[in-house]
């Protein structure tokens, strides 16, 4: 179980760091799906793993983490789908 929980967050270390590198070199912007879902599912790897480590201030971080991630989604979803006047 050890290994398995260590590969979640390695991948979900991975995930975000991705994310921020895209953003860091201009391939991305904070309004793309690719760089919110990087961090959302990212974020809920690294959550896996620190609630198993019981490393409760990185599992709290992440858990903000992920709602900043999920609100941006739905803000950006409701900015396209909102008609412009």
């Amino acid at each position: 179980m050890k290994i398995a929980m260590d590969i979640l967050g390695w991948f979900g270390s991975a995930m975000i760091v991705t994310g921020y590198l895209l953003i860091s070199m201009h391939k991305v912007n904070g309004s793309s799906i690719l760089y919110q879902l990087l961090n959302i599912v990212g974020s809920a790897l690294l959550i896996v793993h620190t609630v198993y480590y019981k490393t409760v201030p990185a599992a709290a971080l992440n858990v903000v983490w992920l709602f900043v991630g999920i609100t941006a989604i739905v803000r950006i979803r409701i900015k396209k789908t909102t008609p412009k006047t």
